[in-house]
Formats: structure tokens, sequence, C-alpha cells
């Protein structure tokens, strides 16, 4: 990156850099904009900054031995990464988990969904110019953290997930904090959406901006929140059903146009906070139906799974988090491939960033919800 501005010679066109380091691109993330005055003909990602070799290390450690470097694929849903790579593991070894860890997976999944929605809501405010309501769920998701550090003994790379099941069991006093926090916090969101969601300014900046049609969300692999703000009505957690979640009773939330058009940007932020009240959901009726028993199922020490191949996703916070497992039967895994959604949410901005206002790329980066770790690895 040699130049900051430049002048296209052979059209009236500026080409700007926005990043590497820039607040608004969640991540070390560059965008290459190209600009008629105020008006972008388009937005191109450029990635890379945060590569980790992350798929290249599976291949030297043991199964249970990479269970912590999941946690570094999206540190914001490291729930997800945990249960998506154990679930693949488990797949090729055959393993039935036990009750009690399937909801376990649960509350701590829906706990994760709900923390991560807060910094995607949080960040997506702030970006557009209000930072009090990024700080109210910062201070609602340091009672989640708190659950979580005395789940697991972590607040951010849990490594909660085993292969067979989960690495803690709760007690009756958690049970009546998570209990205590659900009672507490389900009133909020209502008070979240009176103090910013309906905001007129926050409406004005995402109504009618950069929407995806259904036809464009699933061409581009769109997963999660922003596929269904697109109307598209799919869910990992319904529509291939894992775990406890046939057990669970939610409604999934679809973008409607509410204050403008299906799938516009406010549709993005909308969809997550309807979310979060889903999760909450979920949650209770895990409590109502934690049974007694195990929490993790009798898998060898040296684990061998046959030679074979298997795909494992879940609904994670951005989507439809995969993981691709080729085991040549050994102690390590032949290759590992994740299928995460910030991907596909990237690639879709070049596509419809052509006639927006640079000012609402803002905007988009922050309603699609990208994280870089999600996308180097």
């Amino acid at each position: 990156m040699t130049e900051i501005l430049q002048v296209a010679p052979d059209r009236e066109e500026l080409v700007l850099n926005m990043g590497p380091h820039h607040p608004s691109t969640h991540g070390v993330l560059r965008f290459v904009v190209h600009t008629d005055g105020e008006i972008m003909r388009k937005a191109v990602p450029d990635v890379g900054y945060l590569h980790r070799g992350l798929e290249k290390i599976a291949e030297l450690q043991t199964y249970p031995g990479y269970m912590p470097y999941t946690d570094r694929i999206n540190y914001l849903e490291a729930m997800f990464c945990n249960m998506a790579y154990a679930t693949a593991v488990e797949k090729l070894l055959g393993t039935e988990i036990p009750p009690r860890a399937e909801i376990l997976r649960v509350i701590a999944c829906e706990l994760n969904r709900i923390a991560s929605h807060h910094i995607t809501l949080g960040c997506i405010t702030m970006d557009l110019g209000a930072f009090t309501p990024f700080v109210y769920l910062l201070r609602e998701r340091e009672k989640i953290n708190d659950l979580m550090e005395a789940l697991c003994g972590n607040r951010l790379t849990f490594n909660y997930m085993r292969i067979g099941g989960v690495s803690q069991d709760v007690d009756d006093k958690w049970l009546k904090q998570l209990e205590t926090f659900l009672d507490h916090f389900e009133p909020v969101i209502d008070e979240f959406d009176k103090l910013i969601s309906y905001n007129e300014i926050l409406v004005k900046r995402m109504a009618e901006v950069a929407v995806i049609c259904a036809e464009d969300a699933v061409g581009f692999g769109l997963v999660g929140p922003n596929l269904r703000a697109s109307g598209v009505d799919w869910d990992v957690r319904r529509d291939l059903p894992y775990g406890a979640y046939p057990q669970m009773a939610f409604q999934v939330p679809v973008g409607i146009g509410e204050k403008g058009v299906v799938g516009d940007c406010f549709d993005r932020f909308i969809v997550r906070v309807e979310e979060m009240r889903q999760s909450c959901k979920i949650i209770r009726q895990c409590l109502s139906n934690l049974p007694e028993g195990d929490i993790k199922a009798k898998v060898p020490k040296m684990l061998k799974p046959p030679a074979g191949e298997v795909y494992s996703c879940v609904e994670g916070a951005r989507g439809e988090m995969g993981v691709y497992l080729v085991s040549d039967g050994t102690t390590s895994p032949y290759r590992l491939k994740w299928r995460t959604g910030s991907f596909a949410g990237l690639s879709i901005i070049e596509h419809i960033s052509r006639g927006l206002m640079i000012a609402d790329l803002v905007a988009v980066i922050a309603t699609l919800d990208v994280i870089a770790p999600e996308m180097d690895r």
C-alpha cells in the first residue's frame, strides 16, 4: 500500500483506502473505495491481514488438542466454534452425546449468541454516531461474561466444549444466577428498542440502504441474520436440526421491511434484536428441561477416528458455521476446512456498494457483521 490517495488517470474517480486500521472495519480489514465525489462506484474488500494458519494447525494437533484453537476462529462466538468442531469429530466417531450435555451446549451457545449480538448492535449504533447504546449493551454483556467465567473459567475464549460433551457441569447456584439474568435482561431488550432501535436518525441512516434481495442473498451464500433479513426463512437450528434444538420451540425472525425495504440495513439490525428475545426463550426451556446425568460420553483418550470425511454445521451468531473434516485414521486430522458467515457476508459488499454514499459503507460493514478472524483464519 504505497499511496493513501490517488486519481485514476482515465476516469473521474478517486481511489481511497479505508483501513486496514479504520475503527469501523471491525478488525484488520481494508477496503479499496472507488468514488465519484461522495458516491461510491465500488468498494472492494482486501483480506489477509489476520491469517494465522488455523486450518493447517489442525493437521499438527491431536483431535482433542485442536479444541482451544477453535476459539480463535471467532473470538465473539467461541462457543459455536467449539461446537461445530466437536460435532464434526463426533460424527466421525459415531459418538452419542448425553442429554444433559446437549442441553448445556444449547445454554452456552444461546448465551454466546446474545453476547455476540450485544457487540454487533452496539457497534452499529456507535459506527453511526450514537455511543451510549454501545456502553449500555457492554454493561449487559458483562453479566453474561460473569456467567461464562463461572461456567468454564473464561470470559472470551471459552474452550468449554469437549468431544463427547462439555468440560464442566452446572450447579443450582449457577442455574439460579442464569434465571435471574434472564428476568433482568428480557425487559432490557424493550428498553433498548425505546432507546435506539426506532430512533429517527438511526432509522434514516439504515432504512432503504444497501438493500439485499432474497435472490442475491442466496446467490452470494449469505447465512444467518444477513440471510433472514432478506426475507429468506432459513435457520440451521430448525431446518438442519442438531443437538437439543429439536426439543426447543422458538421463532425464526425474518426481515419484513419494517421501516423501509426487505433486506435493508434496518432489517439486518432489527432481526438481531429479535434473535436475542428468542435466545432467552430457548434458554428458559433448557432450564425447565435440564435432565440429570453425565456431561460427557466415554471416548478413548487417544482418538483415532476411522478414515472418512464429514461436514458438520451449527447456527452461529453470524449464521452457518461449518467444519469439513477429513480423517485418515491417525490421531490428527488429515484436512480441516472452516465455513464461516463473515466470509460470505464480505463477498457481497462490492456488489451492493455501487451507488451508495461513502458514509453508507460504515452502515453496510456494521450491519453485515463481518469479523476479520472468521475471514482470514
